[in-house]
């Protein structure tokens, strides 16, 4: 729609009744009489805020949240300045898995209302979920100071945000706070639950969903949550009876549980087709899926920009103060929790985890160069006199910001980063950080695209909302990596998956003297890491090494038949056939 046909503010007022009506119609549950009358609201005055307000309410309490989400876009467009709408759209977009669009909202409700508690508190929530939780601490707290009292609900999330961090002894202190602001609060209750699973206090975390149950009986949340420890705890049928008895109409992540349950079970049909399922919700309830046009788009310009012939003239910076970063790069589900768990266990390596600063730097480029092209084409400015120190005020940045997570401790020279898809700027960080080694993890891809489906992921472009997507996304990064290594001078050892779990001590020893350290036994036991891994992986990584995941692709041969053609290139690459 046009926004110039809007009709001129305050024209749509006589309309007022008739809106209020839909809004009295919703809040009796009447969605149905409530979206009639706003339909011919909107045929009369199709930019009215309040009109489109109502009806997006209306699509949210019918999870409709794509729907939603354009509505309240078209209610900022019309008033930028309505901070209601800015935040409902926050809200929206984090319920709906849109993390970028959630942090954009909510960075405009802080600028708009910067002593608004709501907005803070949204802000916190999509730093937390867009793995940032250190900043995303700092406006919780914000918000509960300038909420003037005790809010129950932020000091949950401050807990869950501090388990993201690790900190689970001041996640259950904060937990605690919760409670007795307001006792009782399912939210609360549930979430200290999945921290004390995560933590792997299994017999806590059942005592919690069982008061999470007589709160609410049969909730969605907690029945999953309850199925998660009972499979930890080996109850595997009984878990599968609780995921049974959900998945019929079922949130997506249900669905991706019974999956992962199932593939444990050795049952891979019913597995397969449990995930199938769960993405396909997931992709319905998000509205989105695989960015195919922009992720091939960049790669071209990746390739296109980092040229042997440019490699000569590509500057480079110098070790920055304190200690460096070791980047260990891999697609998702390819082995880089488990090398970050045997690295960090070295006392002279700390764990960064997903650390988003990579992409920071990606999108900070044009701007500290003052450059009119985008990024990578916006580098060629490092060639300009003015703009010969850009690479060290990158470096300098990603560094301060490290510091301030408080990653490091005493005596610690190196940190690890392990963001998925790093590797997407293989070029970039050969530049910022020349001395950095990158640990490049390579695993069969069929293995990788198959962990990939039975997780819900964000990375890479979305690439895991479907198969096939998966396996084209993994495909153009070993294709990207490739030009990379045969291009570039970089500080890299690719380590196989495969080889690290038959021969974990001959690998080990190759990684660390990579890194010039010296051996440490406590990197062959990262199952005694009691550090928190943020990922996925938690779980895994919580046991000695194993080989039992090793070419798990073979049970489900028919399943990826359709992806084969277009994995086998990468196959061949990286030595691997089926």
């Amino acid at each position: 729609m046009d926004l110039a046909t809007a009709s001129p503010a305050g024209s749509a007022a006589m309309l007022a009744p008739q809106i209020q009506a839909a809004e009295d119609a919703r809040l009796a549950g009447d969605a149905g009489r409530a979206t009639a009358i706003l339909l011919e609201v909107l045929e009369l005055a199709p930019w009215s805020p309040a009109a489109l307000a109502v009806l997006a309410r209306v699509h949210q309490g019918a999870g409709r949240l794509g729907a939603a989400a354009v509505l309240l876009g078209r209610v900022i467009a019309v008033e930028p300045g309505n901070q209601v709408a800015v935040r409902e759209a926050a809200r929206v977009a984090l319920n709906r898995g849109d993390v970028a669009g959630a942090l954009g909202f909510a960075r405009n409700a802080v600028r708009g209302d910067p002593l608004s508690a709501d907005a803070h508190h949204l802000l916190g929530l999509a730093l937390t979920e867009a793995n940032r939780p250190v900043p995303g601490e700092r406006h919780y707290r914000r918000a509960l100071v300038l909420a003037g009292r005790v809010e129950a609900l932020v000091l949950a999330n401050l807990a869950w945000n501090l388990k993201q961090q690790g900190r689970i002894v001041e996640s259950r202190a904060v937990y605690g706070e919760s409670h007795a602001a307001a006792p009782g609060v399912l939210a609360t209750v549930l979430g200290e639950a999945r921290m004390e699973e995560a933590a792997g206090e299994l017999e806590r975390a059942s005592v919690l969903l069982d008061a999470a149950d007589l709160l609410a009986p049969g909730v969605e949340g907690v029945q999953l949550a309850r199925a998660v420890v009972a499979a930890r705890q080996g109850a595997r049928e009984h878990a599968l009876a609780v995921l049974d008895g959900m998945a019929e109409g079922g949130a997506p992540a249900v669905l991706m549980e019974k999956g992962r349950l199932l593939d444990r079970m050795g049952r891979a049909e019913g597995a397969f087709a449990a995930w199938g399922e769960g993405k396909a919700r997931l992709r319905a309830v998000t509205g989105q899926e695989y960015e195919a046009a922009a992720a091939e788009g960049l790669a071209s310009r990746l390739r296109g920009f980092f040229t042997a012939e440019r490699r000569r003239l590509l500057p480079r910076a110098g070790v920055g103060v304190g200690a460096q970063p070791v980047f260990i790069l891999g697609f998702p589900r390819s082995g880089t929790t488990l090398v970050e768990q045997i690295l960090s266990a070295h006392p002279s390596v700390a764990a960064g985890d997903e650390l988003p600063l990579i992409g920071d730097l990606a999108e900070m480029v044009p701007r500290v160069l003052s450059s009119p092209l985008g990024y990578p084409e916006a580098l060629a400015d490092l060639w300009m006199g003015d703009e010969a120190d850009g690479l060290e005020t990158l470096r300098d940045h990603y560094l301060r910001r490290v510091r301030g997570m408080g990653i490091v401790g005493a005596g610690q020279g190196w940190f690890t980063d392990k963001m998925p898809l790093n590797e997407w700027h293989m070029g970039l960080i050969g530049m910022v950080f020349p001395a950095s080694p990158m640990v490049l993890l390579v695993r069969h891809p069929l293995d990788v695209v198959l962990s990939v489906f039975g997780n819900e992921l964000t990375h890479g472009f979305r690439c895991a909302f479907a198969l096939e997507s998966a396996a084209r996304h993994l495909a153009l990064t070993v294709e990207l990596v490739a030009h990379y290594r045969s291009t570039l001078a970089l500080r890299l050892l690719p380590v196989r998956y495969e080889e690290l779990v038959e021969d974990p001590e001959g690998v080990v020893r190759g990684v660390l003297g990579f890194l010039g350290l010296g051996f440490d036994a406590a990197c062959l036991a990262p199952h005694a890491n009691r550090r928190y891994a943020r990922t996925a992986s938690y779980a895994q990584v919580s046991e000695p090494v194993y080989a039992r995941s090793r070419y798990r692709y073979r049970a489900y041969l028919e399943q990826l038949a359709p992806v084969i053609p277009i994995l086998a290139p990468a196959m061949a690459r990286l030595g691997y056939s089926v």
